[in-house]
Protein backbone atom coordinates (compact mmCIF):
# COMPACT_ATOMS: atom_id res chain seq x y z
CA UNK A 1 0.00 0.00 0.00
CA UNK A 2 1.65 3.23 -0.95
CA UNK A 3 1.16 5.67 2.13
CA UNK A 4 -0.04 9.52 0.04
CA UNK A 5 0.44 12.16 2.99
CA UNK A 6 0.94 15.94 3.35
CA UNK A 7 3.75 17.61 5.20
CA UNK A 8 2.71 20.85 6.38
CA UNK A 9 4.41 24.21 7.50
CA UNK A 10 1.95 26.85 8.78
CA UNK A 11 3.04 30.11 9.02
CA UNK A 12 6.61 30.46 8.57
CA UNK A 13 7.81 33.76 9.15
CA UNK A 14 10.02 35.10 6.65
CA UNK A 15 11.58 38.40 5.95
CA UNK A 16 11.65 39.65 2.39
CA UNK A 17 11.38 42.71 0.16
CA UNK A 18 8.59 41.75 -2.04
CA UNK A 19 6.00 44.44 -3.50
CA UNK A 20 5.33 47.34 -6.00
CA UNK A 21 6.30 50.80 -4.31
CA UNK A 22 10.12 51.16 -3.97
CA UNK A 23 9.65 51.32 -0.51
CA UNK A 24 8.99 48.05 0.22
CA UNK A 25 11.64 46.57 -2.08
CA UNK A 26 14.48 48.64 0.40
CA UNK A 27 12.73 48.07 3.85
CA UNK A 28 11.64 44.85 3.60
CA UNK A 29 8.81 43.60 5.66
CA UNK A 30 7.83 39.90 7.48
CA UNK A 31 5.71 37.72 5.16
CA UNK A 32 4.02 34.07 6.34
CA UNK A 33 4.47 31.08 4.58
CA UNK A 34 2.43 28.31 4.45
CA UNK A 35 3.41 25.37 2.50
CA UNK A 36 1.82 22.10 2.00
CA UNK A 37 3.17 19.06 0.29
CA UNK A 38 1.66 15.92 -1.27
CA UNK A 39 4.86 13.29 -0.95
CA UNK A 40 4.79 9.27 -0.66
CA UNK A 41 5.37 8.35 2.87
CA UNK A 42 5.09 4.47 2.56
CA UNK A 43 9.31 3.88 2.37
CA UNK A 44 10.22 6.74 4.91
CA UNK A 45 6.88 5.29 7.35
CA UNK A 46 7.86 1.74 6.92
CA UNK A 47 11.68 2.28 7.72
CA UNK A 48 11.57 5.50 10.26
CA UNK A 49 13.87 6.94 8.03
CA UNK A 50 14.18 10.86 8.05
CA UNK A 51 16.42 10.22 5.02
CA UNK A 52 13.49 8.86 2.85
CA UNK A 53 11.04 11.91 4.49
CA UNK A 54 10.88 14.79 2.92
CA UNK A 55 12.75 17.11 6.08
CA UNK A 56 10.55 20.00 6.58
CA UNK A 57 13.24 21.58 8.67
CA UNK A 58 15.20 21.83 5.04
CA UNK A 59 12.05 22.83 3.02
CA UNK A 60 11.91 25.47 5.70
CA UNK A 61 14.87 27.05 5.74
CA UNK A 62 15.07 26.54 1.76
CA UNK A 63 11.66 29.32 2.23
CA UNK A 64 13.40 31.83 4.27
CA UNK A 65 16.45 31.99 2.39
CA UNK A 66 14.08 32.09 -1.31
CA UNK A 67 11.87 34.54 0.07
CA UNK A 68 14.58 36.79 1.80
CA UNK A 69 17.14 36.64 -1.27
CA UNK A 70 14.70 37.53 -4.32
CA UNK A 71 12.85 40.50 -4.47
CA UNK A 72 9.32 40.41 -6.49
CA UNK A 73 6.70 42.88 -7.38
CA UNK A 74 3.99 40.87 -6.91
CA UNK A 75 3.72 37.79 -4.23
CA UNK A 76 1.61 35.96 -6.77
CA UNK A 77 5.22 35.54 -8.87
CA UNK A 78 6.69 34.87 -5.49
CA UNK A 79 4.08 31.90 -4.73
CA UNK A 80 4.65 30.88 -8.10
CA UNK A 81 8.48 30.71 -8.17
CA UNK A 82 8.48 29.23 -4.60
CA UNK A 83 6.46 26.56 -5.81
CA UNK A 84 8.36 25.63 -8.74
CA UNK A 85 11.60 25.77 -6.78
CA UNK A 86 10.42 23.32 -4.13
CA UNK A 87 8.91 20.94 -6.83
CA UNK A 88 12.64 20.94 -8.39
CA UNK A 89 14.30 20.90 -5.02
CA UNK A 90 12.34 18.55 -2.58
CA UNK A 91 10.78 14.68 -3.50
CA UNK A 92 7.48 16.01 -3.42
CA UNK A 93 4.33 15.61 -5.77
CA UNK A 94 2.76 19.00 -5.27
CA UNK A 95 2.73 21.85 -3.34
CA UNK A 96 0.49 24.34 -2.31
CA UNK A 97 1.85 27.75 -1.24
CA UNK A 98 -0.03 30.73 0.49
CA UNK A 99 1.76 33.71 1.31
CA UNK A 100 0.56 35.70 3.72
CA UNK A 101 1.20 39.68 3.75
CA UNK A 102 0.18 41.37 7.02
CA UNK A 103 1.59 44.60 6.46
CA UNK A 104 0.44 45.39 2.66
CA UNK A 105 -0.08 49.11 2.57
CA UNK A 106 -3.31 49.70 1.46
CA UNK A 107 -4.00 52.22 3.84
CA UNK A 108 -7.26 50.55 5.40
CA UNK A 109 -6.99 48.21 8.40
CA UNK A 110 -7.09 44.56 7.74
CA UNK A 111 -5.65 41.54 9.21
CA UNK A 112 -3.71 40.41 6.22
CA UNK A 113 -3.55 39.99 2.11
CA UNK A 114 -2.84 36.41 0.73
CA UNK A 115 -2.25 34.73 -2.32
CA UNK A 116 -2.20 30.84 -2.41
CA UNK A 117 -1.07 28.32 -5.86
CA UNK A 118 -1.23 25.20 -5.98
CA UNK A 119 1.41 23.12 -8.69
CA UNK A 120 2.41 19.82 -9.44
CA UNK A 121 4.38 17.36 -11.49
CA UNK A 122 2.10 16.47 -14.15
CA UNK A 123 2.98 13.11 -16.51
CA UNK A 124 3.13 13.80 -20.14
CA UNK A 125 3.46 11.92 -23.35
CA UNK A 126 5.48 13.69 -26.26
CA UNK A 127 5.87 12.20 -29.80
CA UNK A 128 9.41 13.24 -31.47
CA UNK A 129 10.23 12.35 -35.17
CA UNK A 130 12.68 13.25 -38.11
CA UNK A 131 13.21 12.50 -41.74
CA UNK A 132 15.91 15.04 -42.24
CA UNK A 133 19.88 14.52 -42.33
CA UNK A 134 21.26 12.25 -39.12
CA UNK A 135 17.43 11.99 -37.79
CA UNK A 136 18.66 9.79 -34.61
CA UNK A 137 21.22 12.69 -33.68
CA UNK A 138 17.98 15.36 -33.75
CA UNK A 139 15.87 12.61 -31.64
CA UNK A 140 18.65 12.24 -29.32
CA UNK A 141 19.01 16.25 -28.96
CA UNK A 142 15.36 16.16 -28.28
CA UNK A 143 15.72 14.34 -25.29
CA UNK A 144 18.81 15.79 -24.02
CA UNK A 145 17.15 18.99 -24.58
CA UNK A 146 14.31 18.04 -22.51
CA UNK A 147 16.63 16.15 -19.83
CA UNK A 148 18.37 19.36 -19.41
CA UNK A 149 15.72 21.18 -18.49
CA UNK A 150 14.74 21.50 -14.35
CA UNK A 151 11.81 21.66 -14.73
CA UNK A 152 11.33 18.62 -16.52
CA UNK A 153 11.97 14.73 -15.92
CA UNK A 154 12.28 12.29 -18.37
CA UNK A 155 11.39 8.62 -17.58
CA UNK A 156 10.98 6.59 -20.32
CA UNK A 157 12.20 6.81 -24.18
CA UNK A 158 10.93 3.75 -26.53
CA UNK A 159 13.29 2.45 -28.89
CA UNK A 160 13.23 4.58 -32.17
CA UNK A 161 10.59 2.92 -35.27
CA UNK A 162 11.28 3.84 -38.97
CA UNK A 163 7.80 4.85 -40.36
CA UNK A 164 6.30 6.18 -44.15
CA UNK A 165 5.78 9.60 -44.02
CA UNK A 166 1.90 10.05 -43.32
CA UNK A 167 0.43 13.00 -44.62
CA UNK A 168 2.57 14.31 -47.30
CA UNK A 169 4.67 11.06 -49.27
CA UNK A 170 6.38 12.82 -51.29
CA UNK A 171 9.33 12.63 -48.86
CA UNK A 172 12.17 10.24 -47.00
CA UNK A 173 11.14 7.60 -44.62
CA UNK A 174 10.83 8.96 -40.44
CA UNK A 175 12.42 7.87 -37.55
CA UNK A 176 10.07 8.61 -34.92
CA UNK A 177 9.62 7.65 -30.97
CA UNK A 178 7.90 8.65 -27.67
CA UNK A 179 9.05 10.38 -24.47
CA UNK A 180 7.21 9.62 -20.96
CA UNK A 181 8.15 12.87 -19.16
CA UNK A 182 6.42 14.90 -15.88
CA UNK A 183 6.77 18.38 -15.75
CA UNK A 184 5.52 21.34 -13.87
CA UNK A 185 4.58 23.26 -17.29
CA UNK A 186 1.71 24.22 -18.30
CA UNK A 187 0.27 22.29 -21.53
CA UNK A 188 1.03 26.00 -23.07
CA UNK A 189 4.38 26.60 -21.70
CA UNK A 190 5.56 23.16 -22.38
CA UNK A 191 4.36 24.19 -26.27
CA UNK A 192 6.42 27.19 -26.20
CA UNK A 193 9.47 24.52 -24.69
CA UNK A 194 9.40 22.21 -27.46
CA UNK A 195 9.33 24.80 -30.07
CA UNK A 196 12.05 26.36 -28.72
CA UNK A 197 14.10 22.99 -29.25
CA UNK A 198 12.50 22.63 -32.49
CA UNK A 199 13.80 25.69 -33.54
CA UNK A 200 16.87 25.16 -32.20
CA UNK A 201 17.00 21.92 -34.47
CA UNK A 202 16.71 23.97 -37.87
CA UNK A 203 13.24 22.85 -38.18
CA UNK A 204 11.60 24.64 -41.16
CA UNK A 205 7.65 25.13 -41.84
CA UNK A 206 7.08 24.95 -45.39
CA UNK A 207 4.90 22.29 -45.97
CA UNK A 208 1.82 21.29 -44.18
CA UNK A 209 3.33 17.15 -42.86
CA UNK A 210 6.52 17.78 -44.69
CA UNK A 211 10.38 17.04 -44.45
CA UNK A 212 11.35 18.14 -40.55
CA UNK A 213 14.64 18.15 -38.60
CA UNK A 214 13.06 17.20 -35.77
CA UNK A 215 9.05 17.49 -34.71
CA UNK A 216 7.94 17.33 -31.72
CA UNK A 217 3.98 16.91 -30.68
CA UNK A 218 2.22 16.87 -26.78
CA UNK A 219 -0.15 13.48 -27.13
CA UNK A 220 -1.50 13.45 -23.79
CA UNK A 221 -0.66 15.88 -20.47
CA UNK A 222 -2.65 14.08 -17.81
CA UNK A 223 -6.03 13.50 -18.22
CA UNK A 224 -6.61 17.47 -19.61
CA UNK A 225 -8.78 17.87 -22.78
CA UNK A 226 -8.04 21.38 -24.51
CA UNK A 227 -8.76 22.18 -27.81
CA UNK A 228 -7.94 26.05 -28.89
CA UNK A 229 -6.31 28.12 -31.79
CA UNK A 230 -2.63 27.38 -30.17
CA UNK A 231 -2.93 23.69 -29.05
CA UNK A 232 -5.32 20.45 -29.05
CA UNK A 233 -4.74 17.80 -26.54
CA UNK A 234 -5.02 14.73 -26.61
CA UNK A 235 -2.93 15.04 -30.05
CA UNK A 236 -5.69 15.34 -32.76
CA UNK A 237 -5.47 12.16 -35.65
CA UNK A 238 -3.46 10.34 -32.89
CA UNK A 239 -5.69 6.76 -33.30
CA UNK A 240 -4.71 6.91 -37.15
CA UNK A 241 -0.84 7.51 -36.63
CA UNK A 242 0.83 4.06 -36.57
CA UNK A 243 4.34 6.18 -35.74
CA UNK A 244 3.05 7.73 -32.27
CA UNK A 245 0.64 4.42 -31.09
CA UNK A 246 3.56 2.10 -32.20
CA UNK A 247 6.42 3.52 -29.48
CA UNK A 248 3.61 5.07 -27.48
CA UNK A 249 2.79 1.77 -26.52
CA UNK A 250 5.93 0.37 -25.69
CA UNK A 251 6.40 2.70 -22.85
CA UNK A 252 2.39 3.33 -21.59
CA UNK A 253 0.18 1.05 -23.19
CA UNK A 254 -2.53 1.53 -20.78
CA UNK A 255 -2.33 5.16 -20.61
CA UNK A 256 -6.07 6.47 -21.70
CA UNK A 257 -7.37 9.51 -23.79
CA UNK A 258 -9.36 11.13 -21.84
CA UNK A 259 -11.76 11.76 -25.69
CA UNK A 260 -12.40 8.29 -26.35
CA UNK A 261 -11.65 6.28 -22.85
CA UNK A 262 -9.44 3.82 -24.92
CA UNK A 263 -5.89 3.05 -23.86
CA UNK A 264 -3.18 3.32 -26.03
CA UNK A 265 -2.83 -0.91 -26.65
CA UNK A 266 -6.58 -0.69 -27.47
CA UNK A 267 -6.15 1.91 -30.03
CA UNK A 268 -2.89 0.64 -31.76
CA UNK A 269 -4.78 -2.76 -31.89
CA UNK A 270 -7.92 -1.44 -33.91
CA UNK A 271 -5.53 0.52 -36.08
CA UNK A 272 -3.37 -2.74 -36.87
CA UNK A 273 -6.58 -4.40 -38.10
CA UNK A 274 -7.20 -1.48 -40.34
CA UNK A 275 -4.06 -1.46 -41.84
Amino acid sequence: MVIVGKVIIDKLDCYGRHGVLKEENVLGQHFFVTCIMDTDFEEAAENDDINKAVNYAEVSQFITAYVKENIFKLIETLSDRLASEILINFNVKSVEIKIEKPSAPIGLPLKTVAVSITKSWNKCYLSIGSNLGDKKAYLDFAVNSLKSDKNIKVNKISNYLKTEPYGYEKQDEFLNGCIEIETIYSPHNLLKVINTIEANADRKREIHWGPRTLDIDIIFYGDKIINDNKLTIPHIDMENRFFVLKPLAEIAPYAINPVTNKSVKEMLNILNKKI
